[in-house]
């Protein structure tokens, strides 16, 4: 059994792509960790290679697909409890104030910056939902998903209004300004 699991998630904000929670292990210290979103996106994908070699982790996803039909809580709550189930340890510390409701896990706000077992979880977690985010931009390239990753920008909005929504947008996800312009 480990001592300490430190998890995040990436994605769980944007109005596409996928949603994905990583739980990290450290089987040794790994030098620069840091908030993923605090870092180049070169950076990350150094830390990402050394985290995957230095490291017990676990990763799920689930898809705009499942967050629309079972809801993020739902997503976020059943991807905790996989994770804790994956990775038998003593402690886990999940990175914001929420616990989704699953019991044996602590949170603490900006651990990500300060904890380096969340700070690996959190660089795993952003680096696989940029990567499959840049994938899908490749199969519907009008979005631009590589600029905003599914985030909803001007620009993402600009382009939902032109084409509607494809099959990696969340539908459930309310815009205000999308809404506007049913009553234009």
């Amino acid at each position: 059994m480990h001592s300490f699991c430190g998890i995040d998630e990436a994605g769980r904000g944007p109005i596409a792509g996928d949603l994905v929670v990583a739980g990290c292990v450290l089987k040794s210290p790994i030098e620069g960790l840091n908030d993923s979103k605090k870092l180049s996106e070169k950076r990350r994908e150094a830390l990402y290679e050394e985290i995957i070699k230095n490291s017990a982790y676990h990763i799920v996803k689930f898809s705009a697909a499942q967050i629309d039909k079972e809801g993020i809580s739902f997503c976020m709550k059943s991807a905790l409890q996989e994770i804790m189930q994956t990775l038998t340890c003593k402690e886990y510390l999940f990175d914001g104030n929420s616990a989704f409701g699953v019991s044996g896990l602590q949170t603490m706000v900006k651990a990500d910056g300060k904890v380096p077992e969340v700070s690996a979880a959190s660089i795993l977690a952003k680096v696989t939902h940029d990567r499959n985010i840049i994938k899908d931009a490749k199969i519907y390239p009008e979005y631009q998903f590589e600029k905003h990753k599914g985030y909803g920008t001007a620009l993402h909005v600009e382009m939902i209004k032109k084409y509607g929504y494809c099959d990696i947008h969340r539908k459930s996800y309310k815009l205000k300004a999308l809404e506007k312009t049913l009553f234009d």
